[in-house]
């Protein structure tokens, strides 16, 4: 995952999804997941940030509370870093 400050009031999401993941349909449910665990938890989401997420494979297949864990984890530490500059 990669963030870089925006500057205003919201986040804002990109996937970067390579083909060597799998075909189109692995790579659309990986974004349906990662748009979905987005879209419920965007509360907890720190705003004025641009991430671009680039998954693994096994975000098609891991269990969706583990993938939502993960990424929030992921999503938190931007937020931890920023605090400490």
């Amino acid at each position: 995952m990669f963030a870089r400050a925006n500057g205003r009031e919201t986040s804002r999401f990109g996937w970067s999804i390579k083909k060597t993941v799998g075909g189109a349909v692995l790579r659309n449910r990986i974004r349906r997941r990662l748009r979905e665990i987005i879209r419920l938890r965007r509360e907890e989401i720190a705003p004025g940030w641009d991430f671009v997420i680039h998954p693994r494979r096994t975000a098609a297949t891991a269990e969706f509370a583990a993938l939502a864990a993960e990424l929030l984890r992921l999503l938190g530490s931007v937020k931890k870093e920023n605090a400490r500059e």
